[in-house]
């Protein structure tokens, strides 16, 4: 019983953030979502190609369920890093149809397994894991990169995953943060002996 509700929790959550990934593109420009907006190039297309290639692989291989597309090898060190941006030969389309795919043979493969169905990852130290195992480290990843994802798109538009309705009742609009932003700013720099 318990098992059923932890594969079927995980899932859910997983379904869920997967979602939030796509949405970080909606109304963006081609440039905008192939940007790299930190030192090492973190962009939001690249987020979505990696995850692509984390579905396929962990859900995949794995389980010996490899995804019917062809994956980079985990032990390619000359592909290492490649999955985190998208070439300018790569669409939107094509990567965020990948990911989709992707998460659906993920689903099949999830939706199949008991969740203490056994799995094997050689890029980890204790390679021996249960599907439970995966389902934790994808939702986990996947929640991470939504996170950056998050700060990203507020870089580039100001725009953040919440409830919109919510905020403008509690008067959170643009002015509010604003205010707010700049009363952070005094407060760090009252902290670290600098005025304003």
């Amino acid at each position: 019983m318990i098992d059923d509700f932890a594969k079927e929790y995980l899932h859910s959550d997983l379904k869920e953030v997967r979602q939030v990934m796509l949405r970080k593109l909606d109304g963006l420009s081609e440039y905008a979502i192939r940007r790299p907006l930190t030192s090492t190039g973190t962009n939001l297309l690249g987020l979505v190609k990696h995850l692509a290639v984390a579905e396929a692989r962990y859900f995949g291989e794995v389980f010996g369920r490899p995804f019917p597309e062809p994956v980079p090898r985990w032990d390619d060190l000359d592909q290492r890093g490649r999955d985190l941006w998208a070439t300018e030969h790569e669409t939107r389309a094509e990567i965020t149809s990948r990911y989709e795919r992707a998460c659906a043979h993920s689903d099949v493969t999830i939706a199949a397994l008991a969740i203490d169905a056994p799995g094997h990852v050689p890029w980890w130290p204790r390679p021996d894991v249960l599907l439970f195992n995966v389902l934790v480290h994808l939702l986990t990843e996947t929640s991470r990169h939504a996170g950056h994802a998050d700060i990203l798109r507020e870089q580039l538009d100001g725009t953040v995953e919440v409830d919109a309705d919510a905020m403008a009742k509690r008067g959170q609009d643009a002015a509010f943060w604003q205010a707010r932003r700049a009363e952070i700013e005094r407060a760090a720099g009252a902290a670290a002996g600098k005025s304003p």
